[in-house]
Order: structure tokens, then sequence, then C-alpha cells
């Protein structure tokens, strides 16, 4: 009996410490559209566009197949941040707030984003923010 109780507290142990896991944040993404609500990276519009942090460091953006703009590596902080985008239509700030993940593993959520400044018209799309330009 001692042996099996022995044999299933390690088991245990090596089982609790397995790989350690991380959630990552959900990816933001935005898309951009003109009031007749046409993508402006599709049609040309909006050809030059950068995001920058509170420190002025740039984030990295990825384009999806379907003009969408991905914004890589944010969220994953306790706390508020603040952004600016840059391009050739117009500028405008947002902030994320982010916390802890509450679960089985690390990690970090986003809890909301913030749009402000110049007025803009911005739609929650579930699963992505839909931004209108012009």
């Amino acid at each position: 009996m001692k042996n099996i109780f022995l044999f299933l507290l390690m088991a245990f142990v090596f089982t609790a410490c397995g790989e350690e896991c991380y959630n990552a944040p959900q990816p933001i993404v935005f898309e951009f559209v003109n009031s007749d609500d046409e993508n402006l990276i599709t049609n040309g519009t909006l050809s030059n566009y950068s995001i920058q942090d509170e420190n002025h460091v740039s984030l990295q953006l990825t384009k999806t197949d379907d003009n969408k703009v991905i914004l890589e590596n944010v969220g994953a902080y306790n706390g508020t941040k603040n952004y600016t985008f840059y391009s050739n239509l117009k500028v405008f700030d947002f902030s994320i707030q982010s916390s802890e993940f509450k679960g089985g593993c690390d990690g970090y959520q986003i809890n909301k984003l913030t749009f402000t400044g110049i007025a803009i018209d911005v739609t929650d799309e579930k699963g992505y923010y839909k931004i209108t330009l012009e």
C-alpha cells in the first residue's frame, strides 16, 4: 500500500510540473473603410500607415489577405497603454487596457480598447474593429 501511495504521489508531482502554458492576448484587428464601406487598403486610398506606442516605438503590423491590419504583440501587460495611429488620411489615438489572465495558465487578456481624439466612427464587428476614416 505504501508503494502504491508513493507511486501515485510521484506521478502527481511529475504531471503537475508538466509543460508551462501561456495564454497570449487575443489579436486586435482593424479594417479601415470609407463612408461607402469600401476597404481603404483595397482601393489604394490608405497607402501609408503605422502605429506607435506611448514611448514612440513602432508596432509590428500584419496585413491580412482581406486587407485588414493585425496589431502584433499588444496587450501582454497589466494596465493601460496608449497608442497613436498615423496615416496619409488621419491620425488618431487609442488605448488598450489589459490584465493578467485568471485561469490555469499564465497570460494576459485585453479588457478594453478605447479610441480618443479626432472623431472617427468605430464599430466592433465581433473579431475586428471597422474604422471609418473618410
